[in-house]
């Protein structure tokens, strides 16, 4: 657009005006910045959904808070809520989630003050005389959208917050995950311990049978291949606590003589019953996140779109004082306004792009929608399955081996079978019991994916939806 501008004085007449324009304008630049950057509403969530504590580490004097909180914690065996509570107060990354959302709020507030005051000043020679000019502007469009532009920010800000707010729960369920994955780990790995323990006897004993003549190459080369593959499982198990309980470190964020911590001997126990979740997809409706900030952020476009609409034929509007003085002529005051002229740019560009963004954020959130209430039903059934698994572990597999064991020891000691079977026997049993500490393991794992899929996804897909900013409406342009 072309910019066209005039001047009007005398400046008297409109001293009305300008002070109604200078009032406006010093309200604008009454945005501040709160206390705690929005941190409270997340700290409110952390307390209602999880009964955990979240510290923003802002001073020395937070960290030693944290530090000295995180120590106690440490001084006894983990539970999975001390786990947590960990991570909460000390994982990094989510500090530098809080460090975003206070970069959120500033430009929050810096989106709500007006642009400073421009002076321009000149000076020109005719012969022995001069004339100086002299003249202050400010955006008079930005200061009537002030409200507005307002508004949208503040709905971005509470978009943040929210994917801040996720990040808190997303850690916290992370974090069970990997305590149990670590607690499963050390289990079993001490029964694969058991298990290579026995074969090493079992293929000790075959190698003598064999040197006496008592046992062919055959059974032996079976006793040593027990043997090997329990070497071999020991060491997988080996690795894979090494692997889960890095990662349960990680997530703590614990480093140094913290990474000493203590894991319980034994995963909890399973619950008496399931849960029964009859509503489950309403209650995710209204619960999960990720559906609450892709409806924000589809009302956010809608706003905007609004405003594009409003401002697409004056996209600049700017008023200004001027005084101007020439040797001893008297000096001349008023203002000036200068406004764009729709000769080239119509703004239907703009308003075409703000519809499409509404419509891609009206899609995004039904996508969000759909696999939201999926994947309370994916998680639901995995962890109703994961339920009836460990059970049937427990009530049937675990007690059928165990009552084989104590009738194959009695035929022992009626010499009815030899140590080759008993063996073969133990071994047995332990796998039994493992399978039953990797389906209880299974069954906690699908207990915190349940969790989680009831308040939400870490991926925000209403977070696009906010790239329709203010600028791009129009209304901050120069």
């Amino acid at each position: 657009m072309k910019t066209f501008s005039f001047s009007v004085s005398p400046w008297r007449p409109r001293t009305r005006f300008a002070l109604a324009a200078l009032a406006l304008f010093v309200l604008g630049g009454c945005a501040t910045l709160s206390n705690d950057a929005g941190f409270g509403p997340v700290e409110q969530t952390a307390k209602d959904r999880l009964g955990k504590d979240v510290k923003w580490a802002r001073s020395d004097s937070d960290s030693d808070a944290i530090e000295k909180r995180v120590a106690q914690l440490l001084e006894q065996p983990l539970s999975v809520d001390d786990a947590v509570q960990i991570a909460l107060l000390n994982n990094k990354g989510l500090q530098a989630s809080f460090a975003g959302l206070g970069i959120s709020e500033a430009d929050r507030v810096q989106a709500g003050r007006l642009s400073n005051l421009g002076f321009s000043f000149g000076r020109l020679t005719q012969g022995s005389g001069a004339e100086i000019d002299r003249s202050i502007q400010f955006n008079l469009a930005r200061l009537l959208m002030l409200p507005t532009i307002n508004q949208i920010e503040s709905r971005r800000f509470e978009q943040i917050r929210g994917a801040v707010a996720l990040s808190v729960l997303s850690l916290a369920s992370e974090t069970r995950k990997a305590y149990y994955l670590a607690v499963a780990a050390d289990e079993t790995g001490r029964y694969m311990l058991q298990v290579q323990t026995a074969a090493e006897a079992g293929a000790e004993l075959a190698r003598r049978q064999t040197q006496a003549g008592n046992w062919n190459k055959l059974q032996q080369a079976r006793e040593q291949s027990f043997y090997a593959d329990a070497a071999l499982n020991l060491a997988r198990s080996d690795q894979a606590r090494s692997t889960a309980r890095e990662r349960l470190t990680r997530l703590m964020g614990l480093w140094g003589t913290q990474t000493q911590f203590r894991l319980p001997e034994r995963l909890p126990d399973l619950p008496k019953a399931p849960d029964e979740l009859p509503d489950i997809e309403q209650t995710a409706m209204v619960q999960r996140l990720d559906v609450q900030a892709a409806k924000l952020g589809t009302e956010q476009v809608a706003k905007n779109l609004g405003l594009t609409r409003a401002t697409r034929f004056i996209n600049v509007l700017e008023v200004g004082a001027v005084r101007n003085s020439y040797n001893d002529a008297p000096t001349q005051r008023g203002y000036t306004i200068s406004v764009e002229l729709p000769l080239f740019d119509w703004g239907d560009a703009r308003v075409a792009k703000a519809e499409a963004v509404y419509m891609q954020a009206v899609n995004r959130a039904a996508e969000t929608a759909i696999n939201a209430r999926s994947e309370v039903r994916g998680a639901y059934k995995n962890y109703r399955t994961s339920y009836d698994i460990a059970r049937h572990f427990r009530d049937e597999i675990v007690p059928l081996k165990k009552r084989i064991s104590e009738e194959n020891q009695l035929r022992y000691n009626g010499m009815l079978i030899g140590v080759f079977e008993l063996l073969a026997d133990a071994r047995s049993q332990i796998t039994s019991v493992n399978g039953y500490i990797e389906a209880l393991r299974d069954f906690w794992l699908a207990q915190a994916d349940l969790d989680m899929a009831l308040i939400g996804t870490p991926s925000m897909t209403a977070m696009p939806a906010a790239s329709m900013s203010a600028t791009d409406s129009g209304a901050g342009a120069h």
